[in-house]
């Protein structure tokens, strides 16, 4: 029975690759700290997030038993079924906040948009594996059309925090694939030359009358707010200001754990979720950024060697794209919270609350540990 019990252990969790376990851990454990301070007024956040963790962390589990084969053979019907879902939150999804993104299933409601950050790399690393050694630049472009048909139903809801970290995931699973410096360098010229004129000619541009083609108002007002947040300090510039304040009060080593008066004195919005960053800078300063950001390129840089180690194509792009995506939500989030971008809703990876963002992020662990653990085994 013991000697039973010891090999279906092993079998479970001999897939976990250790470095990444041992990080992630740490940075569970580290939410925990954050959060039990940002959830102190709200104990049943605090008791909801545990139980999101432990959910998130049985998908982890569970995805990672999964050899690459099979997720390559999942990945066509994970994109078809989830662009039938954002086409389904465009003809009958639930409307909130002025925006259409949600599906009401009647036991539940979900929302769609989540599961394309892991469907569309999937997507796109599956095609590029069955183009792989004859690769052209129409295989390029029919990759971007793949990414932005969600693309398009996501922005129109619009999620824009969202639609920014599928074209991410996308973006990177091209990059990896071999995009030419020639498309990338004149896209990001263009990118540029945009951040220039709002610079040189934000004033005029941002009059409340002054149209921006495929924008709501309120997302135009959120770049606007980049440039003088103190132009609308008790509205739109609220968020912006009031972050920035608890970032640099923190100093070197914080105010303490549940001692940060711009956290409990509840001037700092969605404190619990997407400007959870504002208050661990607040309460454990300069160091205990750096112990997060320590925590993050481990992350990442043990992402980065399992894609390189790992044996067919689809792999490697998948393991790069997901490992990316981790560096793309913590850079939006501490670019939003610290006033260097837009606020567009993106969490701070795994210490935010909210159980849709955890679980798309543990099913990317999960699969970085499959990848991991079949290194060896050739595609089918």
């Amino acid at each position: 029975m013991r000697a039973t019990a010891i090999k279906l252990a092993r079998r479970l969790f001999g897939v976990l690759d250790p470095a990444l376990l041992t990080i992630t851990s740490l940075l569970f454990l580290y939410a925990l700290v954050v959060l039990g301070s940002a959830t102190h007024d709200f104990p049943s956040r605090f008791q909801a997030h545990i139980v999101n963790t432990i959910v998130a962390l049985l998908l982890m589990l569970a995805v990672a038993q999964i050899p690459p084969q099979k997720l390559m053979r999942l990945a066509p019907p994970a994109y078809l079924f989830g662009l039938l879902l954002l086409i389904a939150v465009a003809l009958f999804g639930e409307v909130s906040k002025g925006a259409r993104r949600w599906l009401d299933l009647g036991v539940t409601r979900i929302q769609p948009s989540e599961m394309m950050k892991i469907a569309v790399p999937m997507m796109l690393a599956w095609y590029f594996q069955r183009r792989e050694g004859v690769l052209r630049i129409r295989d390029f472009l029919f990759a971007t059309a793949i990414l932005c048909v969600p693309l398009a139903l996501i922005v129109r809801q619009p999620d824009l925090g969202t639609a920014v970290l599928v074209l991410a995931a996308g973006f990177f699973v091209l990059f990896f694939a071999g995009l030419s410096w020639k498309l990338i360098i004149p896209a990001s010229l263009v990118g540029l030359a945009g951040i220039v004129a709002l610079i040189g000619f934000g004033g005029p541009a941002c009059e409340s009358d002054a149209p921006w083609p495929g924008l709501k108002d309120y997302q135009k007002h959120r770049i606007c707010m980049l440039l003088d947040p103190s132009a609308d300090p008790l509205g739109r510039g609220f968020h912006t200001i009031q972050a920035t304040i608890a970032v640099g009060s923190g100093g070197v080593l914080g105010k303490g754990w549940l001692k940060g008066t711009q956290t409990h004195l509840e001037f700092i919005p969605e404190r619990h979720t997407d400007f959870v960053f504002a208050v661990l800078a607040e309460e454990f300063g300069l160091a205990g950024i750096v112990v997060l950001l320590a925590l993050y390129l481990a992350l990442i840089g043990r992402g980065l060697a399992i894609a390189l180690n790992a044996s067919s194509l689809f792999a490697r792009l998948l393991a790069g794209s997901i490992t990316m995506m981790f560096f793309t939500y913590a850079f939006v989030n501490m670019g939003m919270v610290t006033g260097i971008l837009p606020v567009v809703g993106v969490p701070l990876p795994f210490l935010s609350y909210g159980g849709t963002a955890l679980v798309t992020l543990c099913l990317g662990l999960g699969m970085l540990m499959s990848i991991q653990r079949h290194r060896a085994l050739l595609p089918s």
